[in-house]
């Protein structure tokens, strides 16, 4: 056997979080050769704990990954590597080679796409010290440790009001932030106010906490208010950039169009996980939005 066929696969998957690992484990379990590409950074590697995850509620995502990766050790079909991908190009035969990062070349009949999305953060001060600590991008995922708390949504994005109405059910006592930006129609603030939230629209100066702890929210004009916790309204995108470059459709919110069947427009290209979440539905909301603030403008 060759060096070049001992690095042909039936599949590569870019990515090692749950989507990339889990389908590596059931092809496996196939007896389908698979190269994991995990270059050991994930999204969550901020978090202190993971929720949600039915027999690991509560674990470090560090602690779920070693169990995963222990898991896949046992099919000697799975080679895991812990390298990051440099480059995808399709083979002559249809296929495709991917380069790593440290120049090696691997081949594979399919492309599974799992590297999820990287959320860009709102540059405001202190909050990358907080981030993962004490304000999270998941209600869904952090909300119940915060529950009844004092909390503060950062949001200012066209999410805003639905993140409000999401977060208000861990916690009656919140404070939306729109941080200067105009993100809630007025029937929406009007419908905020009547529950009780808190809407303030000064930009905001620093979020203040001590050892990842928020206590406040420190707005441009100096005034704070005291906040024990909260949720970030982050942007997405793509964390890797190769369906893009292979020429996959995208959604409208930068999305991988995938069928129910995880496959992309591409041949031999899928996707799972977060890189192929759907988000047409809340981009026609923005543009919709942004429609009816340049109306209320003219």
């Amino acid at each position: 056997m060759t060096e070049e066929d001992a690095n042909l696969f039936d599949c590569a998957i870019i990515g090692g979080g749950p989507a990339g690992l889990n389908a590596a484990l059931v092809l496996g379990r196939a007896r389908r050769t698979v190269a994991l590409f995990d270059e050991g950074k994930p999204r969550n590697r901020v978090a202190i704990a993971s929720h949600g995850f039915l027999t690991r509620d509560g674990a470090s995502p560090a602690a779920i990954r070693k169990i995963a990766h222990d898991e896949l050790a046992v099919y000697p079909s799975v080679r895991v590597r812990g390298s990051r991908v440099e480059e995808v190009v399709r083979d002559s035969d249809g296929g495709f080679r991917l380069t790593d990062a440290a120049g090696e070349s691997w081949r594979a009949a399919r492309l599974l796409l799992a590297s999820g999305l990287k959320e860009l953060l709102p540059e405001i001060p202190g909050l990358r010290e907080l981030y993962g600590r004490s304000l999270f991008c998941c209600a869904y995922c952090d909300g119940w440790e915060m529950r009844d708390r004092p909390l503060a949504l950062v949001a200012g994005n066209d999410h805003t009001f639905h993140l409000a109405k999401t977060v208000f059910n861990w916690s009656k006592d919140l404070l939306v932030c729109t941080n200067g930006y105009d993100s809630l129609e007025p029937a929406e603030e009007r419908a905020l106010r009547e529950r009780g939230i808190r809407i303030d629209h000064r930009p905001i100066g620093r979020l203040v906490g001590e050892a990842g702890r928020l206590s406040a929210v420190r707005f441009a004009d100096g005034e704070e208010i005291a906040r024990e916790g909260g949720i970030v309204a982050e942007r997405l995108r793509q964390a890797a950039p190769f369906a893009e470059r292979l020429g996959c459709a995208m959604t409208p919110y930068g999305g991988i169009e995938t069928d129910g069947a995880g496959r992309t427009s591409v041949r031999g290209v899928y996707a799972a996980g977060g890189c192929g979440l759907h988000h047409a539905g809340a981009a026609r909301r923005s543009r919709r939005r942004r429609r009816s603030r340049r109306d209320r403008n003219e």
